[in-house]
């Protein structure tokens, strides 16, 4: 084989092969502990309460880790001979059928790797429906308290925006969706509980309007946490819907994946699901059935993420119908405990019964020039990660805190004190807040610049 020139691969960049590389010598010790004391600095779910909101980062069994590590799941090849995995297509089958009882679905792809794909892949079975039908509608309708990916679906699948407001109440009304609501209107997307942790309480009669006009109504699944075990979104009228696995079944979040995002639809919309799915054959094997030729297609390599899908199936085997119901009433009564207890200090919202998460703000900070993001700075140096910031965006100043159903009372007090602490200082010595963090491993950092300017290359420092 000819050798090959650096230079016509990497150009101006390429390196000398005679140069050395300019990397740090170390032995194996010193190289493991560098990368200890770097995941030291990092803050995580083991280490204390996570409040997030939104993104749900309640602590994940560890039995589930387990089980995703069994070698006969773990080292299976993704492209294996049906009949040397039907103990994988059998998880996947009941995962499925476990996973469309809990949202009131008639069927569940399993193939999406995060919850915006699920996404996408519901809208495109709603586009494929209307064109089956001869149909070739333009809008969705979008709610300004929907999630943000919800747009950019739409785009994907070359539909229009059309949003619309949520009442002074956070939630949405029927009178608003009326003027927009027109026979140009492919969908209707609704996250239910909305972003603003409110129950969607008029969903049935939104529902109903979508339809009468041949639309399909689209739920956001993210918050499914605050429902499971107590309502099911396909009961209430939604007809398609992406599972967040890693908020509301404990597989891994965030990192880029690989994640989990199933989608579950009624029955009408089942010819244009994603290729292939599991089905079970007479004689009590299972297969992977490709034969479906109105379907969306394959949306991913392979199957899906299958390690997530494990986990997420433990959590329901382990949990259980009164399990699931449990960890929602859990997650609605830690949240509105949050609320009470933080009403007497920070400004709420909403002040009214929240599910899942409650918006707080900054508007009693006033005059001190504390913001915000100091105050989320700040809660570094009490040892908690600060919730979702400047979101959702009907809030000015908004602070979206969930406290998950794995966190006690005591921590959730603990949680309280820290706000209430941080509100003292930000009106008797407000440069302290606004110069935190003071106590971890790295000070308040430029953002704008790391945005801007990221260093993304190791640099061989000068030697003297």
């Amino acid at each position: 084989m000819p050798d090959v020139d650096p230079k016509a691969l990497f150009g101006d960049q390429a390196r000398d092969p005679s140069e050395q590389a300019g990397l740090p010598e170390v032995s194996e010790p010193e190289a493991f502990r560098h990368y200890v004391r770097l995941s030291e600095m990092n803050f995580a779910i083991d280490n204390a309460m996570y409040p997030l909101g939104s993104c749900t980062m309640k602590y994940n069994p560890k039995v589930n880790e387990w089980a995703a590590r069994l070698p006969g799941f773990a080292k299976l090849h993704p492209y294996a001979p049906e009949h040397l995995i039907q103990g994988a297509l059998e998880l996947m089958y009941r995962l499925e059928k476990g996973l469309a009882e809990v949202c009131g679905m008639d069927r569940v792809a399993l193939q999406p790797a995060a919850g915006a794909q699920g996404e996408l892949a519901g809208l495109m079975m709603i586009r494929a429906f209307h064109q089956a039908q001869g149909r070739s509608p333009k809008k969705v309708l979008v709610p300004v308290t929907a999630h943000g990916t919800n747009a950019a679906s739409c785009a994907f699948n070359g539909y229009q925006i059309v949003p619309f407001p949520a009442g002074e109440d956070g939630v949405v009304h029927p009178e608003a969706i009326a003027p927009v609501l027109d026979d140009d209107v492919a969908a209707i997307m609704i996250t239910n509980p909305n972003t603003v942790g409110l129950f969607e309480k008029h969903l049935p009669t939104i529902a109903r309007m979508v339809h009468d006009k041949g639309a399909l109504v689209y739920g956001d699944g993210a918050n499914l946490n605050a429902l499971m075990g107590r309502a099911r979104p396909g009961d209430l009228g939604v007809d398609v819907m992406q599972f967040n696995l890693h908020k509301t079944f404990t597989t891994p979040h965030g990192g880029g994946g690989p994640g989990c995002g199933p989608v579950g639809y009624k029955r009408i919309l089942d010819p244009y699901a994603p290729v292939p799915t599991v089905e079970k054959s007479h004689d009590g094997t299972y297969h992977l059935e490709f034969n479906r030729p109105k379907s969306v297609g394959r949306l991913r390599s392979f199957y899906g993420n299958f390690g997530m899908m494990v986990r997420a199936y433990a959590y329901l085997r382990e949990m259980g119908a009164e399990g699931l119901k449990g960890a929602t009433d859990l997650a609605v009564l830690n949240a509105n405990y949050l609320r009470a207890k933080l009403g007497e200090t920070w400004h709420v919202a909403y002040d009214t019964t929240c599910m899942h998460e409650v918006v707080i703000n900054d508007k009693h900070l006033g005059k001190t020039g504390v913001t915000t993001m100091d105050v989320a700075k700040r809660l570094l140096d009490y040892g908690f990660h600060a919730p979702t910031v400047y979101f959702p965006l009907v809030v000015k100043g908004a602070m979206l805190v969930e406290p998950t159903e794995t966190e006690t009372r005591q921590a959730l007090d603990r949680f309280v004190d820290a706000m209430s602490a941080i509100s003292r200082e930000a009106h008797e010595e407000p440069e302290t807040v606004k110069k935190a963090p003071h106590l971890t491993r790295l000070r308040r950092l430029d953002e704008t610049r790391a945005a801007r300017k990221p260093v993304l290359r190791y640099t061989k420092k000068p030697q003297g």
